[in-house]
């Protein structure tokens, strides 16, 4: 029975799932500006690399 109900929601969700198909339409953010990906890339990546190097400048400076 609970089999059956999973099987049921499962293939009912795939029908309902409607999306745009093609390069870049499943992203969450644009990908028609080139600019501004640049600078979503540059401060996920850059704000990635400066953490530990913050993190440790907090830890010298704590007394």
């Amino acid at each position: 029975m609970l089999g059956v109900s999973v099987h049921w929601f499962a293939t009912s969700a795939m029908r309902r799932l409607h999306y745009e198909e093609g390069l870049g339409k499943n992203l969450h953010f644009s990908v028609e500006n080139k600019w501004q990906l640049l600078g979503i890339m540059a401060v996920f990546f850059g704000s990635g690399f400066a953490f530990p190097f913050i993190i440790v400048r907090h830890q010298l400076l704590k007394k």
